[in-house]
């Protein structure tokens, strides 16, 4: 059997201009998996990552600790396929309509935009955000310029596929990704419908890991995620 380890980056900057960069509490996180993973004397075969920053400096910060150590790490490889799914876009071009359609939707928008503390503002953003990317992984709101759920899925699915079938037997391989390909993989080792691997995506931690196991003709949950290098409680979060 294989062992896939499929890492969600760390905290990235959550509604600030860029949201695709590491935050302070997110380079901490990964700096802690890095060293967790040395004291365990984690070895890996392979390491790969999708081309978004977070994600690739997820990766940067836990090879470095390696290298510190004096141990080695396999240098990542990035891989197109383990992008994350297109939020922004989905966010641009699918909030307005929704936002004239929708009576809810367009009670949190007003709502966000009115906040008066950052915690309520960002408690609005969530709410906001998970209903129009529901309607979006339903279909409910369709945007043609924009890859669809479907093809999200199917393209993270053969970059799955891609690479435990590039691993041999027994080998052990890191993805660095997002949460969407964790809730793919999800989908893949349960049989779960859209709503249900959503589910799953919207309950992973910044910097957890997914443990499966996989052969020619197996894909098995062993771990989700997981959290212990994260002891404390001030480096669980989840945006």
């Amino acid at each position: 059997m294989g062992r896939l380890l499929l890492i969600r980056h760390a905290q990235a900057s959550f509604l600030e201009q860029n949201y695709d960069k590491l935050s302070a509490i997110g380079e901490t996180q990964a700096l802690c998996l890095g060293e967790y993973w040395v004291r365990q004397k984690m070895v890996f075969d392979r390491v790969c990552s999708g081309p978004r920053v977070r994600q690739k400096d997820t990766a940067r910060i836990v090879a470095a600790v390696y290298r510190d150590a004096g141990l080695p790490f396999p240098e990542p490889v990035v891989i197109q396929e383990f992008d994350e799914y297109p939020a922004d876009a989905v966010l641009d071009q699918g909030l307005p309509g929704l936002v004239e359609s929708n009576g809810e939707v367009r009670n949190l928008h007003r709502a966000f935009q009115n906040s008066s503390s950052p915690d309520r503002r960002r408690a609005n953003f969530e709410k906001m955000f998970e209903m129009l990317i529901a309607k979006w992984v339903d279909g409910e709101v369709v945007l043609p310029a924009v890859e669809s759920w479907p093809e999200f899925c199917a393209r993270a699915d053969r970059g799955l596929s891609q690479c435990m079938s590039a691993n041999g037997r027994g080998q052990q391989l890191a993805i660095f990704c997002s949460a969407g390909l964790i809730g793919v993989a999800m989908g893949r080792a349960f049989h779960l419908s859209s709503q249900d691997t959503l589910r799953a995506v919207w309950m992973v931690r910044n910097c957890s890991y997914s443990e499966f196991l996989f052969s020619n003709d197996r894909f098995t949950l062993s771990t989700f995620n997981a959290s212990p290098h994260l002891e404390d409680v001030s480096l669980l979060t989840y945006r």
